[in-house]
């Protein structure tokens, strides 16, 4: 599954990036890193940029960057 695909308020962990290059290191740095819980906050009022509470911060990613980055949904967060 991708991260666009997380409903609001859903609790998924990553599980790879598929960036290349500057955008991959990007993210990295940001924190979207294999094995990190993330959780959908909000979307904006156009529905993009989505929100993303990642290791305590509010990040928000446009569609085509969360299509680069898979996630497995934990059911029980």
């Amino acid at each position: 599954m991708l991260l666009n695909e997380l409903a609001i308020e859903q609790v998924a962990e990553i599980t790879a990036v598929k960036a290349r290059g500057r955008q991959r290191r990007r993210l990295l740095d940001l924190g979207f890193i294999p094995g990190t819980k993330i959780k959908a906050l909000r979307k904006s009022p156009l529905g993009e940029p989505v929100a993303y509470l990642v290791k305590g911060t509010v990040l928000a990613l446009r569609k085509e960057e969360a299509e680069l980055i898979e996630i497995r949904r934990l059911e029980n967060e």
